[in-house]
């Protein structure tokens, strides 16, 4: 699709502004691709702006902008946006930027080590397919659904989290995300500190600083979250909320330690607060890990621990369907803003994980990533010991789809991502995963997201010879 609008793009000058362009069987023909791939490619350069298309009478070439209306004055806004926020006791702050880090494709010919996501070799098209045809076949597909999600599938949510966890404490969401968000408003009033491990996911933080909370972080080690940090924290900012993934934490990878489960709920109890528990990787476990630790929810009887879990780090980006699991009264709090938003998840997307997760193809997926996700680690553990050992790998995670390097001492974080992207490799810097100043510079390489081992070995050659460009710049020598 991407070489057809390419061409297509190339060859618009033979065509005068509002001109016709060929038809798409004309296009079919001459190019010998698909009727698909012409929808696509058109639909690209529509985007773009360079063509207009009109359905039944053709694809045109898009007229200059300068033909059209003037632009409006839209300075006005900077006012109106800004207008409140002296006002308010921390200000809400909209920054995307963290997590579109992860979300952005990189350029053609650039190795991925900055996705969140499993690349599509691994992702189980073909399963996911065959669910959604079958769930668009089910009686009443297609009809309103609870507003809390099918029943059938908040059961299965429910025995995965495990405990006394009932498919009424379950709560159907449109990705981690979107519970997440629902979660932090439910719990935490507008200028209110909320505890955060430290370092952690940037798009909580995100989420946090929109709704106008205080993140205020708590640091981690290679056994998760520091107790007596943490109730220090509790006791110095009076929050009411800490939001936590005890499991593969991102980005550290770290596993809240044995000893430490019981005693983070004891503390988080004492103070009258919650814990958020972000279970996001459960199913992205490596063939190597050993049985798993119960999640947080399975081993709080009295509703301290508000649980989200997702299908779609296992799945596809687009596959958000998750759960938000809670126990006592906040769960009606829970549940009306999550109507107030999303009102529900579309029943068919439902339907569609039901057939999933009912399926025999549904474990046979789960066991392939697990082996493939070890092959990938290792491979990439092993690359960067070789290439690039000057990068310190303190923990080498079980689960989850990344690792996380700390740089060495003076290295300019921002300065090494750019030079990576420019010989070909995009990573993510660690700068955004802090709430605070951080003591070093990190970067999260991803594993998951390329297409082979061998794009891995790849892409930390690269990344080696950028660092060598950032080491050997004046000043730096």
């Amino acid at each position: 699709m991407a070489e057809l609008a390419n061409r297509l793009r190339n060859e618009l000058d033979r065509y005068s502004p509002g001109g016709k362009l060929p038809s798409s069987r004309v296009l079919v023909e001459r190019f010998r691709v698909s009727p698909v791939t012409v929808s696509r490619a058109l639909a690209q350069l529509a985007a773009e702006g360079l063509v207009v298309t009109r359905p039944g009478a053709g694809a045109f070439r898009a007229r200059p902008r300068g033909d059209g209306p003037a632009a409006g004055d839209t300075s006005w806004q900077e006012l109106a946006l800004t207008a409140d926020a002296s006002s308010e006791l921390v200000p809400r702050t909209v920054d995307a930027s963290g997590v579109l880090i992860t979300l952005a494709a990189p350029p053609p010919g650039v190795i991925e080590f900055n996705g969140g996501y499993l690349h599509p070799s691994l992702q189980p098209e073909r399963a996911m397919a065959a669910a959604l045809a079958r769930a668009g076949r089910r009686p009443g597909a297609w009809g309103r659904p609870h507003v809390d999600g099918l029943p059938e599938l908040r059961e299965w949510f429910a025995r995965g989290i495990g405990g006394a966890i009932t498919a009424a404490e379950v709560l159907i969401t449109a990705g981690g995300q979107s519970a997440l968000t629902t979660a932090l408003r439910a719990l935490a009033p507008p200028g209110a500190p909320v505890l955060v491990e430290s370092p952690t996911y940037p798009g909580m933080l995100a989420i946090a600083r929109a709704a106008g909370l205080r993140p205020v972080p708590v640091p981690v080690d290679a056994d998760g979250v520091r107790p007596h940090l943490l109730a220090d924290a509790f006791r110095a900012t009076g929050a009411r909320v800490f939001v936590c993934q005890p499991l593969f934490q991102n980005p550290t990878g770290a596993v809240l330690g044995p000893e430490r489960r019981g005693e983070v709920l004891r503390i988080v109890r004492e103070a009258g607060a919650f814990v958020v528990e972000d279970d996001f990787v459960r199913r992205l476990v490596h063939e190597d890990a050993g049985p798993l630790p119960r999640p947080l929810a399975s081993d709080d009887p009295e509703g301290v621990v508000v649980h989200v879990c997702s299908l779609t780090k296992a799945t596809s980006p687009s596959f958000r369907v998750s759960a938000l699991a809670a126990r006592g009264p906040v769960l009606e709090r829970l549940r009306a803003i999550q109507v107030v938003d999303t009102f529900f998840v579309p029943r068919p997307l439902q339907e569609a994980a039901l057939e999933l997760v009912g399926s025999p193809a549904w474990p046979r997926h789960l066991r392939a990533v697990a082996a493939e996700l070890k092959n990938r680690r290792d491979t990439m553990t092993a690359a960067l010991r070789l290439h690039l050992p000057e990068f310190a790998l303190p923990h080498i995670p079980a689960g989850g789809y990344h690792l996380w390097l700390r740089l060495p001492d003076g290295t300019d974080e921002p300065t090494l991502a750019a030079t990576a992207l420019r010989a070909g490799v995009a990573v993510t810097p660690g700068r955004p995963y802090f709430s605070a100043e951080p003591a070093a510079a990190h970067l999260r390489l991803s594993f998951a997201a390329v297409a082979s081992t061998a794009e891995i070995d790849e892409g930390v050659r690269r990344l080696r010879t950028a660092f060598e460009q950032v080491s050997w710049t004046p000043g730096n020598s």
